[in-house]
This record gives C-alpha cells, structure tokens and sequence, in this order.
C-alpha cells in the first residue's frame, strides 16, 4: 500500500528520555527487573489489538498469523517487548526506538528467538518510514518533546486503509497519585519514569489526530482490581488505549 504524507521532521525525542530508558535496556526481558510492570502490561495491550486487528483486517479470530502479509510498525519499542508478538502474528516487522542500548537489546533477543525483525534508532520522522498497515505506540506520547510532530510522524506512517493503535496514561488526579507517585515510590516503575503534566487526556490526543487527519476510537481503559489484575475496562482514569484510522 502507498502513502502520499510527508513524514514529519520536527525533532520530538527528549535526549534524557532516552538516557533514562537506555539504562533499562538490559533488564528489559527480565519479568521481575526494571520493566516488570510492561511485562504485566503486555498482555492486555496484546489482547486489545488481536480485537482491533480482527476487527480491522477482518481476520479468523482463531488464525495464528492474523497478520500475515502485512507491514506493522512498533514505535517506541524498547527492547522488542510487543515487536516481537507482532512477528509471530505474521507481520513483517520494522521497530524503532530512540535509545540505542534499546535497540542493541532488542536486536539481540530477537536473534536469539530467530526473529526478523528491522529495529531502528532515531527520529521517527527522520527515518522515511511509511506504508505499514498497522502501527503501534504503546506508553511513548507522553515522554516525547513535541507532540503534535509526533502524531503527525505517527500518521505519516500509516498506509491508506491501516490502522493505528497508541497507549499512554491519562493525566487524572488518579493517574498522579498512584502511576506517578505510588508507583515509584514503591519501585513498581524506575523513578523519573513519569512526569504527570506531559500526560495527555483522550480528548486532547483525539483533537491532535484529528489535525493531522485521523479518527479516533473508542478509548478502552487499562484498569487493575484485585481480582481481574490488569485488564481492559470503561474506566479511563489511569491508563487508556485507543485505535485510530484515516479519515
């Protein structure tokens, strides 16, 4: 498939973002290490966008390639933690990451689970990526400089006819209290990950996406309870998940 946008060039990486995460990237495959809490997180997210690519791509539910011929993008990868799913999925895979500890990692696990996969350092907009029938950004908009060029290096991305999927926290007095300060304090998440203010509400990612040409979805939210654990629910209040198409 073809896409006449332009991608975006404006810079939207913080060096010290990625300086942060580029400390992590050798536990990031460790389940009980520094990205503990993604590994619980990665589950839901996955179970959410098997629903959104069914959906979408009108796949069989029950096929194990659900992905098969298609061209699916991670951005923001880290070390491969949904990239990789994605391969097994069927797609042919490209990831990108602005820490090149990340992508040295991610590089790296890939091989050793014998996954192609094309991981990427730098500037999305930079890079000259586009035509993917599905692209994926799962907790980065709220730890980039610019977000209004990172949407739009986002949609810049999508083939006509793909999807796009995002995850980021809410910015709520919940979200502060407990993904920012509880969180941290207890060492569920590496302090200085978050920063309450550069989280974004759905209403204001639905408005950015809607300026660079995109609908938006129904946002899902990612919620816990001590008997479901992490799951997908209505309840905003922390952490959401929402596709996104072509208008």
């Amino acid at each position: 498939m073809s896409n006449a946008t332009t991608p975006a060039t404006g810079a939207t990486i913080r060096p010290e973002e990625a300086a942060h995460f580029g400390k992590l990237a050798a536990e990031w495959w460790d389940p009980k290490g520094s990205s503990a809490m993604l590994h619980k997180l990665n589950p839901v997210r996955l179970g959410f966008l098997r629903t959104a690519i069914d959906s979408h791509f009108a796949a069989d539910p029950k096929a194990l390639k659900p992905l098969a011929g298609c061209r699916a993008l991670d951005v923001g990868c880290g070390a491969g933690l949904l990239a990789e799913p994605l391969a097994r999925l069927g797609a042919t895979v490209t990831a990108v990451d602005a820490a090149p500890e990340n992508i040295a990692a991610a590089r790296a696990h890939a091989e050793a689970g014998g996954l192609a996969i094309d991981y990427r350092c730098g500037e999305l907009g930079a890079l000259g990526l586009t035509g993917f029938d599905l692209v994926t950004s799962m907790e980065v908009i709220e730890h980039v400089a610019d977000k209004p060029a990172f949407v739009a290096g986002l949609v810049a991305t999508v083939a006509e006819g793909g999807l796009l999927v995002i995850s980021t926290p809410n910015r709520t007095a919940a979200s502060r209290l407990l993904l920012v300060g509880a969180a941290e304090t207890v060492g569920m998440v590496p302090r200085g990950t978050h920063h309450w203010a550069d989280f974004i509400a759905p209403l204001e990612l639905s408005d950015l996406l809607a300026e660079a040409g995109f609908a938006m979805g129904n946002p899902k939210g990612i919620s816990w309870s001590p008997l479901k654990g992490l799951h997908v629910s209505d309840d905003l209040s922390l952490n959401y998940i929402v596709t996104a198409v072509r208008t």
